[in-house]
């Protein structure tokens, strides 16, 4: 149990049966009345984001997580299959709990949050950045740089991106894992 004041960034509480991690938090100190805390969390399940107010003081229920790097293998029906890099045990992990699945390719680390008590696995976390090659996209023109326009492109994980003009077939770009969005290209 810890105390409302305590959460922080990243802290993952048990509340209504569900698990939430703290995405936000703020000491709020009205000009009447107690001090609360007013805190954004995010269900660990669905992703749905809640504001929730605690008073000072009030008894919370914490969930010790643990983050290790896992290393994707295989994908084998609907789960992916990772090795944990230091026990080189190996676990399935359900697409729906892993960001950023459609940018991800084999060998690629990515960070498993588990419950510590349960080893239940709570979600995998895919670099923010990651570097591909594009496998097809309609051939850019010399010259193209000056306006912001953008075309579809394939990269190697068979996902689509949105890229600007003058990216050929065979480049290397950077990837945001979040959105899907084009960050560079790569030399």
């Amino acid at each position: 149990m810890i105390n409302s004041q305590d959460i922080k960034k990243g802290t993952c509480i048990r509340m209504d049966g569900k698990l939430y991690f703290c995405i936000d938090f703020l000491h709020v100190k009205p000009g009447k009345g107690n001090t609360i805390m007013r805190t954004t969390l995010k269900d660990v399940v669905s992703g749905n984001v809640l504001e929730r107010r605690f008073n000072i003081g009030e008894k919370l229920e914490d969930v010790r997580v643990e983050r290790r790097p896992y290393q994707f293998l295989y994908k084998e029906g609907e789960d992916f299959i990772f090795m944990n890099q230091e026990t080189f045990e190996q676990i399935p992990i359900d697409k729906d709990l892993i960001n950023g699945v459609n940018f991800m390719k084999e060998g690629q680390t990515v960070e498993v949050v588990t419950d510590a008590s349960t080893e239940t696995v709570l979600y995998a976390d895919m670099p923010v950045k990651v570097v591909l090659q594009i496998t097809y996209t309609e051939p850019g023109l010399k010259g193209d740089t000056a306006t912001n326009t953008t075309k579809p492109a394939t990269v190697e994980t068979g996902a689509e991106i949105r890229v600007p003009l003058f990216i050929n077939e065979g480049e290397m770009v950077e990837v945001d894992t979040r959105d899907g969005s084009y960050l560079g290209r790569v030399k």
